[in-house]
């Protein structure tokens, strides 16, 4: 998937060293009440989110920013692999004119007490949503970080 992408496609790739065990980290992507806890940019809740990570189940989170009214972020998962992979598809709702569903492909990387996290998403339809995602997940790892880090 990563070596074959055209140059010119819009893709996020990031990864991210959490300071916990790989079932730890993958445990915080896997359970509804963790994820709430740090899915979203910074200043972001999460009134509700139904996220069941069993391959070909849908997922719907409420976002509510800090100003303005809330909207979600659904889709159904493709891939679950305990502890080393999750992909899903991601949709906005409502959506921007410049929004598609795109695919989210998370692994993660063994390291003892730590566990790499690498993220893939696309492929997006422009420069602006693809620096909306970077910033949104950006923030969204720097809070996980946090948590996990308050938790060892």
């Amino acid at each position: 998937m990563y070596e074959d992408q055209p140059m010119d496609q819009l893709i996020l790739e990031m990864t991210r060293v959490l300071p916990a065990p790989r079932p730890v980290s993958f445990a915080a992507f896997r359970d509804s009440d963790r994820l709430a806890r740090w899915w979203g940019p910074a200043g972001f809740t999460i009134p509700r989110a139904d996220w069941s990570t069993l391959t070909g189940e849908a997922y719907r989170i409420e976002m509510q920013p800090p100003e303005g009214d809330r909207f979600f972020v659904h889709g159904v998962f493709r891939t679950v692999h305990a502890p080393t992979r999750l992909s899903f598809t991601f949709e906005w709702d409502p959506p921007d004119p410049d929004d598609v569903e795109t695919l989210v492909d998370v692994s993660f990387e063994d390291h003892g007490e730590a566990t790499e996290v690498a993220l893939w998403q696309g492929e997006f339809q422009t420069d602006a949503r693809l620096a909306l995602h970077r910033d949104g997940w950006g923030e969204s790892l720097d809070k996980l970080e946090r948590l996990l880090s308050a938790v060892a």
